[in-house]
């Protein structure tokens, strides 16, 4: 796909127009209304897709959970396997559109691997997330970031207090959760372990605050996000901070995301999974099987 329409997307999706302006400019793209159109499907998420681990897989047990933070009521979903016992935690950190289906699905991911995972509706400071897409992604930039942090920063302490939990707590996001995860690790001495994919940066004078070890992931065609990359490498380097960090070729931002075939990239999606996995099980424990 032409890489001038992927842009726009990028450009859509990240609040710089709105859906009249984006189908406009499409258009002209594309040449016609009719084509533009016909590349819609290809752009967009498809929550119409099966979820890689189905809401009601019977090897996991999940729950609608909420938790204080000084701002307000956070809503979530919590899932882990069904034999109990005590699990290291990974918090799902969503996109610019809430806690959507998608999300919930990547919670299982975790689940199904052994750990408890809890994935926070962070637009429950402006009212919850909206079932439509296109209502959520209006509604996140009404949500206050430095609030956002701070609502995290107290799921970290929630969670190292479940019952159970190994006390082990790691977070991962994708874009907008991406940034939430760099900034939640410079704001919480607590959480233990990062895994930020294509997420914009913390400025280098908040490196030093950094305690948890963190894995980034990058896409090879993300402009927005990647210009900042290596002021933070040498930031994360200078501070003596335990990070890894990967580029991914020939991949576009939002390469995780399997509801968007435009840009998602099933090798790269793999190679980074796995990762994200065996880092997570170095950070913070081996889960225990079943």
């Amino acid at each position: 796909m032409d890489q001038k329409i992927i842009d726009l997307y990028d450009n859509f999706t990240h609040g710089g127009m709105n859906r009249r302006q984006f189908l406009d400019r499409l258009s002209e793209i594309a040449g016609s209304t009719a084509a533009a159109v016909a590349l819609l499907p290809l752009l967009q998420n498809d929550y119409a897709q099966a979820a890689i681990i189905a809401a009601d897989d019977p090897r996991l047990v999940s729950e609608r959970v909420a938790y204080d933070s000084p701002k307000a009521k956070i809503n979530g979903y919590l899932v882990r396997p069904k034999s109990k016992g005590r699990r290291p935690v990974v918090i799902v950190i969503h996109e610019n559109r809430g806690l959507n289906a998608h999300l919930e699905d990547v919670a299982r991911r975790f689940a199904a691997e052994g750990f408890l995972a809890y994935a926070p509706d962070l637009l429950s400071l402006v009212g919850g997330t909206p079932a439509d897409e296109d209502a959520a992604r209006d509604l996140h930039p009404k949500m206050n970031q430095d609030d956002a942090v701070t609502a995290l920063v107290s799921a970290v302490s929630f969670l190292k207090q479940h019952p159970e939990s190994t006390g082990k707590v790691g977070a991962v996001g994708f874009c907008f959760g991406g940034l939430m995860v760099n900034r939640l690790a410079a704001s919480s001495p607590d959480l233990d372990a990062g895994v930020a994919y294509y997420g914009r940066q913390v400025p280098a004078a908040q490196v030093p605050n950094i305690k948890a070890a963190l894995l980034l992931h990058y896409a090879e065609t993300d402009d927005g996000v990647n210009a900042t990359v290596p002021a933070y490498e040498a930031a994360l380097k200078a501070n003596n901070k335990k990070f890894t960090m990967h580029t991914y070729p020939g991949t576009q931002h939002a390469f995780n995301n399997d509801l968007g075939s435009a840009r998602y990239n099933k090798a790269a999606a793999d190679l980074a999974w796995s990762r994200t996995l065996a880092f997570f099980k170095e950070t913070l424990g081996a889960p225990p099987s079943g």
